[in-house]
């Protein structure tokens, strides 16, 4: 037996904690339903899932955090803010398999709510002023203070408040943190995020999710379509 398992090694649904009856959202999402009836295995290092809008991923990596008790707003181990619930009640029905030997630390970064965890974290004092800083010097700072060490991390589109340059040095923060041990599930649109070497991609769509290369990712292909030649998409949605 291994003693040097990641933080999480499977989620499953709790047969005691049954998720809601299929037709019903969450479970009308095709990548959402997989999971469900197949449980879901993040990799060691750092798992990105990657789609279109309504894709699943805010939502799995919703779930994912409150399974492993991450406040649902965001926030870590250590607590949180809840002011009005969205969340699906996917992260309720789910028993996490977790690793021997880990440790018990995490954060779950939600950057829709971030503005409101900077309140709570500036609450507690003995912190830096996030309100102080820029959109994307305070997201910097929370990844750099408080997704520093060996834990499990969730991640939902981090690179939203980001330039081209702070992404790649967040690309070298998460290669930093998988040599420390930690483990990551991050959703994204970021294809220079989506670059980090090592990591496992899923694509989320109508199939639900599959594993996938960065060069097949659709987003991809997209990006440098569009790059190369703007007038190809603009001509569609421009008169």
């Amino acid at each position: 037996m291994r003693f040097d398992q990641p933080p999480v090694v499977r989620a499953a649904v709790d047969p005691e904690r049954p998720p809601p009856e299929p037709g019903v959202w969450p479970l009308t999402v095709p990548a959402v339903a997989q999971l469900v009836r197949d449980g879901f295995e993040p990799a060691p290092g750092v798992t990105f899932l990657v789609g279109e809008n309504g894709s699943g991923k805010s939502t799995i990596v919703e779930a994912l955090a409150e399974a492993y008790g991450l406040p649902p707003e965001g926030g870590s181990t250590q607590g949180g803010q809840e002011t009005r619930r969205s969340e699906s009640p996917l992260g309720r029905s789910l028993r996490l398999q977790r690793g021997i030997g880990s440790g018990r630390w995490g954060f779950f970064l939600r950057a829709e709510t971030m503005h409101g965890w900077y309140t709570f974290a500036e609450g507690t004092g003995g912190g830096p002023s996030f309100h102080e800083l820029s959109h994307g010097e305070g997201f910097l700072e929370v990844l750099r203070t408080r997704v520093d060490t060996p834990g499990f991390y969730c991640l939902d589109e981090p690179e939203a408040a980001l330039s081209f340059s702070a992404t790649l040095a967040l690309v070298g923060h998460l290669d930093d943190l998988v040599a420390s041990g930690a483990q990551v599930v991050c959703a994204t649109h970021s294809p220079v995020l989506a670059s980090l070497p090592g990591a496992h991609i899923l694509e989320l769509g109508p199939w639900g999710m599959r594993e996938t290369t960065w060069d097949d990712l659709e987003l991809v292909e997209h990006w440098k379509r569009f790059l190369d030649a703007p007038g190809r998409y603009l001509r569609h949605v421009l008169e």
